[in-house]
């Protein structure tokens, strides 16, 4: 059980360290918000995808392109529309309002954004190939929180040294753009992919 559990997580772990829209949307949040309800948001969104994953085994894998690339999409969207909204004055003052909401944020973009990824589908076929989908879901969930947790260090440690040197404004709006981008791209990948599927 310990071997498979190690091998889920380096698996998953290694899959998802290549690079992917995980490492971005992190950095993001983590300019904006604090790191401790960030994690907690994100380790509830890799429970929920893992705990998908391995309950359905080989069709995440099969999900539409298209139905994929989408949600992506309306998730950057999202996010960068709750970070636009974002009063800076009412954030700098009521911190347990500001802890829940990026906590529900960092959960909902972290969910949307990382579907059918992956990191996903492999844990999806380990569990679906081994037969063991706690153990797989338990590798799989560490594997992620690992890559979480260094990209919110990482995003922690730029958002404190542009905050000494940049207007939270800037931050702000910089944030908005890039998640903005992002979502774009998603949308780009959505239609590439109807243009695949099609006749």
């Amino acid at each position: 059980m310990l071997s498979l559990l190690l091998a889920a997580y380096v698996t998953v772990f290694a899959a998802e360290i290549v690079g992917d829209k995980l490492l971005y949307t992190t950095g993001v949040l983590a300019a904006q918000y604090p790191r401790a309800p960030l994690l907690f948001g994100m380790a509830l969104a890799f429970m929920v995808k893992m705990g998908v994953a391995v309950a359905v085994g080989d069709a995440i894998a099969n999900l539409p392109p298209l139905l994929v690339a989408s949600i992506t999409s309306v998730s950057f969207v999202s996010v960068a529309f709750a970070v636009w909204r974002k009063d800076e004055r009412r954030s700098r003052s009521s911190g347990g309002t500001r802890r829940s909401t990026a906590a529900l944020i960092s959960c909902g973009a972290i969910l949307f954004s990382e579907w059918g990824d992956v990191g996903q589908i492999t844990a999806a076929t380990m569990a679906a190939r081994f037969g063991s989908p706690l153990t797989i879901w338990l590798g799989a969930v560490g594997a992620m929180a690992t890559k979480g947790t260094l990209a919110a260090s990482f995003g922690g440690v730029v958002r404190a040294w542009i905050l000494e040197r940049v207007r939270p404004r800037a931050v702000r709006y910089g944030s908005v753009a890039f998640l903005l981008v992002l979502g774009v791209l998603s949308a780009l990948e959505a239609l590439m992919s109807i243009h695949r599927d099609a006749p």
